[in-house]
């Protein structure tokens, strides 16, 4: 049996093995947990690896993985975090705007800041900063110091965050902006006909 050649994946399963995301970032581990299952013969010891993937340019993914093995572990939260990344607007080295994310018991509130002020955050969310390719913002924990919440609520905000062109054209704005632009080059070319 074991001088067996193993067979190639067919169908399904070879497609699976092909599609792999494409490797994007970097990849930083946030915490990791041993975990204890009790069973019938005994406890059953295992690993939880929250881990934070971003290209430094305002995309970033947080997963949790478990498994057996702390490798397996990052390894799954990893490939987790990189097919679920989000986008979002970064103005200069900073965030958009103020905005509060929430997750379970956690809160993270976020505030813009001036250029040289730095990263001023707890860890979890100063390493998803890092990741996402912030350089100044002011943040603060207001709720769990639960470090898997606190990364998710970070999280949270990120996907709330908006920026200026999106929230005019959202309002209206832009197109009201287009219209002002538009009548006098309109009033030009019949004051043109006219002479």
């Amino acid at each position: 049996m074991s001088n067996e050649v193993k067979k190639e994946a067919k169908g399904k399963r070879a497609e699976f093995q092909k599609a792999k995301p494409a490797m994007e970032g970097k990849t930083t581990v946030i915490n990791v947990a041993r975990t204890t299952k009790v069973v019938k013969g005994g406890k059953r010891m295992g690993f939880r690896a929250l881990v934070v993937v971003g290209n430094g340019q305002g995309k970033v993914g947080v997963a949790i993985g478990k498994a057996n093995q702390v490798q397996a572990a990052i390894a799954k939260a990893e490939t987790h975090a990189r097919k679920h990344m989000i986008t979002f607007p970064i103005v200069g080295d900073t965030i958009p705007h103020e905005v509060i994310g929430k997750f379970g018991a956690a809160s993270v509130w976020m505030k813009p800041a001036a250029p040289g002020t730095g990263v001023i955050a707890g860890s979890g969310a100063r390493l998803l900063f890092e990741a996402a390719g912030i350089k100044d913002v002011l943040a603060k924990s207001l709720g769990s110091t639960n470090p898997c919440n606190l990364v998710y609520a970070t999280m949270e905000a990120f996907k709330q965050l908006k920026s200026k062109d999106t929230v005019n054209v959202l309002r209206g704005k832009a197109e009201k902006a287009e219209a002002a632009q538009e009548a006098p080059k309109a009033e030009e070319t019949t004051e043109a006909k006219a002479a």
